[in-house]
């Protein structure tokens, strides 16, 4: 390449709107077109033509999104338009009150709204001037914010330049900056590994990222945006509704929520808040209700504001899914497995939309890792149907006389020696059969819905069958000289049809499929996935027990972890012995028909179900996966088909946005039929 000005300068230009273009793909539209090896070529070579000429460095180079000096501090940004808070309302009768109210000061004229999920992160205004981006500032006090632009101009999901047609001179673009649940997650899960402090939550850690004095550690952030409207604008032409607004906010770059959408009436706007809380825990962000706005900016701009509240704009909050509770215990439970799990007891306390009592610590490492004491305020968190979890310990509140806890060296059920395997995970190291805890939690695990399915057998009744010696582990549920109606009867609370119906529920029980089989059997790391794929690729008990591990890791899914768990189980006597007496008590595995794994018609397919059918979720899935495919909870580049039923929500959208292939149900069930299968 030539080293002229004219040529390098070119050069620098074309590769700053190439680099642009491309970090747009990646974050704004979840759509790449370039590999991460492509772009870092492209990147380094931006900036070693930026570092030999720095005059020729552009506003929107790239290279400022690593970050540049410490800042010695926040200036102060004065808002040219205040920055204004949301009235707020929880319930139907409230919101239809605010409609009303809107409706009568417009004189009865008929009102679109405009419905959006309210994000759980920080409130900021970017300011662009002939496209460039010149400023960004928080919320602050809704007058006054703080400057963090060099801290913004890190964020890959804000542009540094818009693109299109009709962009005013000067414009304020609003929006929401916050941090991803997967990207906090991994985030969370590498500083527990350098032995850093976690973040608390997803919007603390946005707040913290947008105050950091060096940009470079906001750079390291894994912080996204969405921009939701405009404040003010200078030198040019607008919509008139707030819809077309955040349209345009789309076509130049800027991104936009999938889920916003534009509701006719009070109806569409009722549904649209239950459709969004349906899908509040399966989006990865958190919010925390949704934002329903007057779609007209005429109507607007009649109903006002009052006391520094829009009158045309009102929040539907849902249960908040964080709150702050006593410590008041922690127990310690015993799973099927050995795995020993601490358990805190709280102080009630209404969070989610239940009240909670208990919440999940993982392990003892997580107690240490909080220094965890009785006694403790802690904040806990619980999101749609998540086991609520201990996410921090408030130090402030700490009273003097708060205790910490005493990890417990033997097993609270069998008094057995406590030992910590290679996943830090503490187990006991009694034989699973002579734990109390763990048998009980075996044959949970072996009678459940997902398992041998035995109707009625729950938890209490399992303890009552254990207590009382009628059973001894899951094969004495066959056992006929010991379990019958005569010996059922006699327990509490069972008359002569409940043990009838037992009874007749565990007979019925006797011919599962080899994947539900192999999947009671509860050998650790095989799940229902894994244990249908081995009960593909050997087609029998014995099959799989005579696999040597050479051919359990040739298996899908099966990793050199996962063979060993499965091959040193069948080397256990007791549970060969355990299986085979399950055989002799008549249990008979059906083996899966047809070709092998490989030679399904699906096999290497992934894909994604999404929306409402006739067809039982559960029951779609295990048909694609007699079909060979994986059935995934997430869309990503690697689906291979989304299956999408009535009201689908973000799912939908994303597949749409990848280009991925879409089905409905009636198609479906036409594949299904073409390979002999049926849903009814």
């Amino acid at each position: 390449m030539s080293s002229s000005f004219d040529t390098v300068d070119a050069r620098i230009e074309a590769l700053t709107a190439e680099l642009n273009y491309h970090i747009h793909r990646y974050h704004g539209l979840d759509s790449p077109e370039i590999s991460d090896a492509q772009y870092d070529a492209l990147f380094d070579e931006l900036v070693a033509l930026e570092t030999e000429h720095p005059e020729l460095k552009r506003d929107d180079s790239p290279s400022l999104r690593v970050g540049g000096d410490v800042l010695p501090g926040f200036d102060t940004v004065v808002h040219p338009k205040p920055m204004l808070s949301l009235d707020k309302c929880t319930s139907e009768d409230e919101f239809r009150a605010w409609f009303e109210r809107s409706t009568q000061r417009l004189d009865g004229a008929e009102i679109a709204l405009f419905g959006e999920p309210k994000i759980d992160g920080v409130a900021v205004a970017l300011t662009y001037e002939q496209g460039l981006l010149k400023q960004a500032a928080t919320r602050g006090d809704g007058q006054r914010g703080e400057d963090i632009t060099a801290n913004v101009r890190t964020i890959g999901a804000v542009p540094l330049r818009l693109s299109g047609d009709g962009i005013p001179d000067r414009i304020e673009v609003r929006g929401e900056i916050y941090m991803p649940r997967a990207d906090f997650d991994k985030f969370n899960e590498a500083a527990i590994e350098r032995g850093d402090k976690p973040l608390i939550n997803p919007r603390n850690g946005a707040a913290g990222s947008l105050r950091q004095l060096d940009p470079k550690l906001t750079a390291a952030r894994p912080l996204s945006m969405f921009c939701y409207s405009v404040g003010w604008y200078e030198g040019g032409e607008l919509p008139e509704h707030h819809s077309e607004v955040v349209g345009a906010l789309g076509d130049w770059g800027l991104r936009i929520n999938p889920e916003i959408q534009r509701l006719p009436d009070v109806a569409a706007a009722l549904d649209y808040i239950q459709t969004i809380a349906a899908q509040r825990a399966s989006l990865n962000y958190d919010i925390d209700g949704v934002v329903l706005k007057v779609d007209s900016l005429r109507q607007q701009r009649s109903l006002g504001a009052v006391t520094r509240k829009p009158r045309w704009a009102i929040a539907f909050k849902y249960p908040a899914e964080e709150a702050t509770t006593v410590l008041t215990n922690v127990e310690v439970q015993v799973g099927r497995t050995g795995a020993i799990t601490p358990v805190a007891r709280l102080e009630p306390v209404f969070v989610g939309g239940v009240t909670v009592s208990n919440a999940t610590l993982h392990n003892f490492d997580e107690v240490e890792r909080l220094d965890l004491r009785l006694g403790d305020t802690v904040m806990i968190r619980r999101a749609g149907d998540v086991i609520p979890q201990v996410m921090a310990v408030i130090a402030s509140k700490r009273p003097e006389n708060a205790s910490p806890f005493a990890v417990p060296s033997e097993c609270p059920s069998c008094g057995s020696a406590i030992e910590r395997d290679s996943e830090a995970v503490a187990r006991c190291s009694n034989n699973p059969r002579l734990c109390p805890a763990q048998t009980k939690e075996g044959v949970r695990h072996f009678a459940s819905r997902i398992a041998m399915d035995i109707d009625g057998l729950g938890d209490k009744l399992v303890e009552q069958l254990l207590d009382a010696g009628l059973i001894r582990d899951a094969s004495d549920l066959y056992d006929r000289e010991r379990l019958n109606e005569k010996t059922l009867v006699e327990l509490e609370r069972i008359g002569e049809k409940s043990a009838e119906n037992l009874i007749g529920a565990i007979d019925a029980s006797k011919q599962p499929t080899l994947a539900r089989f192999l999947f009671a059997l509860g050998i650790r790391e095989v799940g229902e996935a894994t244990a249908a794929n081995l009960a593909r690729a050997f087609g029998s008990v014995t099959g799989l027990q005579a696999a040597d591990r050479d051919a359990l890791e040739a298996v899908d899914d099966v990793g050199p972890i996962v063979a060993g768990r499965i091959a040193d189980y069948f080397a256990d006597p007791d549970n060969t012995a355990f299986v085979a007496r399950l055989l002799e008590l008549g249990i008979e595995p059906v083996a899966p028909s047809g070709p092998i794994a490989a030679e399904l018609p699906l096999a290497g397919q992934i894909w994604v179900l999404t929306g409402s059918m006739t067809t039982p979720r559960r029951q779609a899935k295990e048909l694609l996966e007699q079909l060979g495919a994986k059935v995934s909870g997430s869309v990503s580049k690697k689906t291979s088909v989304v299956l999408a039923g009535e009201d689908a929500g973000s799912k939908l959208t994303k597949a749409q946005s990848l280009g991925l292939e879409i089905v409905d149900e009636p198609a479906f069930l036409a594949l299904l039929a073409e390979h002999g299968l049926d849903a009814s």
